[in-house]
């Protein structure tokens, strides 16, 4: 590894974006498994013999990349990309089960309430109608990785008092786990609430998602607009060739 980091290049590129390549290409080619961590500034320091200010400048640079979080208190680690199927109807709990992982939650708000406009229309309800209202931070593994606001129609739903982690559990206990669904996913910044929320930094890359989902009978259950962050988040579609026809002259 100390070879790795001493080498530099022939150009002026400042000595700290010279030592950040030289640790994103270390780390992509295999040299520190994700999730694993990155030396101390002291080690990078005498492993390197550049300034402490140079080391540090170094590891922000790929820590705004995304390439590198740092968590208080514990050091700074690879980061762990997830991929997730943007094709699948999936729930976050279901997911990070499949990694291996302990999901988690931390409720900001669930409540019965009576919808806003704009929901009422996406739900295809009266404005009178009762809907839970579900606002929570996800964990994974104790990181937190989305905020989530959901908007579901409370004959769905069991008491508030029966939701745990999962909302598709709890639908699914009720007899109305949605079957398809539709997702919109937009690229922003974090707001500093968001930011404080992720613990990440303030205008650090998220991925805003918009989720309506139904019932067989098309019925619409769950409206969410949910806030990932897009350092650990990378959403993967299957494509296939778009189909063609002839015709014969």
């Amino acid at each position: 590894m100390r070879d790795i980091l001493l080498a530099r290049g022939d150009d002026n590129t400042p000595l700290y974006l010279q030592l950040a390549r030289n640790l994103r290409h270390h780390i992509a080619g295999g040299g520190i498994d994700p999730g694993d961590a990155l030396p101390s500034e002291r080690e990078l320091t005498e492993l390197t013999g550049l300034s402490r200010v140079t080391v540090r400048k170094s590891i922000n640079q790929l820590i705004e990349e995304g390439i590198l979080v740092r968590k208080q208190g514990s050091g700074t680690f690879v980061a762990r990309r997830i991929e997730t199927p943007g094709s699948v109807l999936s729930s976050f709990t279901d997911d990070a089960h499949k990694r291996g992982e302990n999901p988690g939650v931390i409720w900001m708000i669930k409540a019965y309430a009576q919808p806003t406009d704009e929901e009422a229309a996406m739900l295809r309800i009266a404005t009178s109608t009762r809907v839970a209202r579900l606002g929570r931070v996800r964990l994974s593994g104790g990181e937190p990785l989305a905020i989530e606001h959901a908007v579901v129609p409370a004959e769905f739903l069991p008491d508030l008092d029966q939701i745990g982690d999962s909302l598709y559990a709890a639908l699914e206990k009720n007899g109305h786990r949605p079957v398809r669904g539709k997702q919109r996913i937009q690229g922003a910044l974090a707001a500093p609430t968001e930011a404080g929320m992720l613990s990440t930094e303030q205008n650090a890359a998220v991925l805003r998602i918009e989720r309506m989902a139904f019932l067989a009978d098309g019925r619409p259950v769950e409206f969410t607009r949910s806030t990932y962050r897009a350092d650990r988040y990378v959403f993967v579609s299957d494509l296939e060739g778009a189909q063609t026809s002839s015709r014969l002259e």
